[in-house]
């Protein structure tokens, strides 16, 4: 089966994708589709709860974004260059992303402050950099002092409350952005949702290059994905287990959280508590294991996100959601709207669907 990346394109026009946040952030507007039925409804964020039953078990990721942007300038020059932590390989050495890279080559010296300096050490296979942090004193703390919350690309008013990019349950710090359909719950509505009798799980994704990194091969099951580390308690996998067998729904908050349960799955309703580095990449022909409802904002076209997104509930439902979006004025991206999705595409649909979108492409 071959899917092109084109069929994952749509038209988006620039003022729709959000700057800012709305306050509260469960004002949000929420799209609700249901992939069996082809109901779609345009609701807030705050009235999700009409959408859940007691039983159904949300999961969140927990991580918390790094202050991960750091900007210095070279030793040699006084150039000045972006340094953005994506992963930490061991207590000094990290995987970055380096811009402008040119003037970033194996031997460049980098200097942030008094206190802290890398060395860059190395290429990766993703165009990015492996340094060595020089500094004096406790790491994390002049992180915290000197690093910035990295904003994706596409946003350009500054972020007045650094937080509003940062999920009200955040606790495992560690990623390179945000896990954003998390963004729109409050506190008050998680202990509303708990009250009436809704399970709420957590797992930890650490969200890393992948985020940042445009798919460029025509045939997209060529595309590689970067992998992340991904952690999953037995308290989560036991409220997981739990829930498919009493026949209520496990509900993922975030393409992130899809990515933590599928990796963890062992086999259909089948999940055990791990810690390990996932690479998956779901895109449409992917039978879930475990997920059986989410949610999720607005992706990018050609994004490995809305390509996930397409797996679950359909590639023509989504687009065509998508458009009805753009349409009906939906914020897109990570401070934008959200989408509820009730339930899978059904199974002869979705082989369906792949079987005509390859007698397409034969015919091209």
């Amino acid at each position: 089966m071959s899917m092109l990346l084109s069929d994952f394109d749509y038209d988006l026009p620039e003022e729709r994708i959000a700057q800012t946040p709305v306050e509260p952030r469960n004002a949000s507007r929420l799209m609700v589709l249901n992939p069996q039925t082809k109901a779609m409804a345009h609701r807030h964020f705050y009235d999700l709860k009409e959408y859940l039953v007691p039983g159904d078990t949300l999961i969140f990721n927990d991580t918390r974004v790094m202050p991960a942007r750091l900007i210095g300038h070279r030793d040699q020059t006084g150039g000045k260059i972006e340094v953005l932590l994506l992963r930490r390989l061991d207590a000094d050495h990290w995987e970055t992303l380096v811009k402008p890279g040119k003037k970033a080559q194996v031997g460049t010296v980098i200097n942030f402050s008094d206190e802290l300096s890398c060395t860059v050490l190395a290429h990766t296979d993703f165009g990015g950099r492996v340094v060595e942090f020089n500094y004096e004193g406790i790491f994390e703390e002049i992180l915290d002092r000197l690093g910035e919350t990295p904003l994706p690309p596409y946003i350009h008013e500054k972020l007045e409350d650094s937080e509003r990019y940062q999920t009200v349950y955040n606790r495992e710090q560690g990623s390179a952005a945000a896990p954003t359909a998390g963004l729109h719950f409050t506190k008050e509505q998680m202990q509303e949702l708990k009250d009436m009798g809704v399970n709420l799980g957590f797992v930890t994704l650490h969200v890393g290059l992948g985020t940042f990194r445009p798919v460029h091969t025509e045939h997209i099951e060529e595309h590689e994905m970067h992998k992340e580390f991904y952690q999953i308690n037995d308290a989560t996998a036991k409220l997981v287990m739990d829930t498919k067998k009493a026949g209520h729904r496990v509900i993922a908050v975030g393409t992130t959280s899809i990515r933590t349960l599928e990796s963890a799955a062992t086999a259909k309703n089948q999940i055990a508590a791990k810690s390990d580095w996932t690479g998956i990449f779901i895109y449409p022909g992917y039978d879930f294991k475990i997920v059986d409802a989410l949610i999720t904002n607005f992706h990018l076209p050609k994004s490995t996100l809305i390509m996930l997104i397409s797996a679950f509930a359909g590639r023509k439902f989504v687009l065509n959601a998508y458009k009805t979006a753009v349409e009906m004025k939906y914020r897109f991206f990570s401070f934008g709207d959200a989408m509820f999705i009730e339930a899978p595409q059904p199974k002869a649909e979705r082989d369906a669907e792949l079987a005509e979108l390859e007698a397409s492409h034969e015919e091209k």
